[in-house]
């Protein structure tokens, strides 16, 4: 694994772990009123895009870490649609 894969990792690993806050916060307290459900519309559209990018350029960073920040965003679309 060369330096420009590590940091392409690093770099996504950071975006990604950022959601996990806003994640738990929303589990725990069952509170999505100041979400946007529009922005994480979009934002899920275009992570899935990402994704589908790196699978098509085989790119490991864009993989993973697109793969993981549409599960924990979609994981709070998800609760913004159940406690709306």
């Amino acid at each position: 694994m060369n330096g420009i894969t590590l940091l392409g990792l690093l770099a996504g690993t950071l975006t990604t772990i950022s959601f996990m806050p806003q994640v738990i916060k929303t589990w725990t307290t069952k509170s999505t009123q100041d979400i946007s459900l529009g922005m994480f519309i979009t934002f899920c559209s275009g992570i899935f895009l990402w994704l589908v990018y790196g699978l098509f350029i085989q790119n490991l960073p864009v993989i993973l870490t697109n793969a993981v920040t549409f599960i924990l965003a979609s994981t709070i679309l998800w609760m913004k649609l159940k406690y709306k």
